[in-house]
């Protein structure tokens, strides 16, 4: 049996989630949002962009049966990544953080976080995570973000306070989905971590836990869309 290439980055790419709050009757990362364009692939686009730099990808896709239709779409990426798909049992591995858990084994090198239902716009979005996993080398952790100050937008989403020092942004404090986002000033889309951190990627998504984001280097964006439903 032929092993698969040791890859230079993993990507996790969470699929499982029934995107009840989407209200369609098809996956939301599979909204069309232009002819032969939908959202996963615009999530997807700061992730081609690393294959576009010289980099070998491995895209760890962890789904449920009913997101088939999800991993039939991601055939298109075959030539592009080196497609890993993982089964996500909710009844032993719930929520986003039991999909990085499923996951994780399957990683190898430096790790990033990408939600298939989050894009990055703007100018240098495309770069954005390339950017970030070369700034983990500073303190192991790094995030692509972007400032918010609407209370109910911070409450659905990770909600981050940074502050910029000597033209670099910084992670004071973090937390998921807090319940008062009064001290917050960021979200974020995307995190990315050392390979010897990684195992502690699952503690960014769980609420009610010491987030290991604080000291991560923020690399902000202009404008991140989060497509939980069908009007976004």
């Amino acid at each position: 049996m032929r092993s698969s290439p040791t890859p230079d980055v993993s990507i996790i790419l969470p699929c499982a989630g029934f995107g009840t709050r989407f209200g369609a009757p098809y996956s939301k990362e599979l909204h069309c949002l232009a002819p032969g364009v939908t959202v996963l692939d615009r999530s997807l686009e700061a992730v081609v962009e690393l294959v576009a730099s010289g980099l070998s990808v491995r895209l760890v896709v962890v789904f449920g049966t009913h997101k088939l239709d999800t991993v039939r779409y991601l055939a298109r990426y075959a030539d592009t990544f080196q497609l890993v798909f993982v089964y996500q049992h909710h009844s032993s591995e719930p929520g986003l953080d039991g999909a990085i858990r499923s996951a994780l084994p399957m990683t190898q090198g430096p790790v990033a976080l990408v939600l298939p239902d989050i894009v990055v716009t703007g100018a240098d979005s495309a770069s954005s995570l390339l950017a970030a996993l070369r700034r983990t080398e500073v303190a192991g952790w790094s995030v692509v973000a972007a400032e918010e100050r609407d209370p109910d937008t911070l409450r659905q989403m990770g909600a981050l306070a940074v502050a910029e020092e000597d033209g670099v942004v910084t992670v004071s404090a973090a937390a998921e989905k807090p319940a008062d986002p009064s001290d917050f000033n960021a979200f974020w889309a995307m995190v990315a971590v050392t390979e010897d951190k990684a195992h502690r990627l699952p503690d960014v998504v769980t609420k009610g836990v010491d987030s290991p984001l604080p000291g991560a280097v923020a690399l902000m964006v202009e404008r991140i869309v989060n497509y939980n439903t069908a009007a976004s």
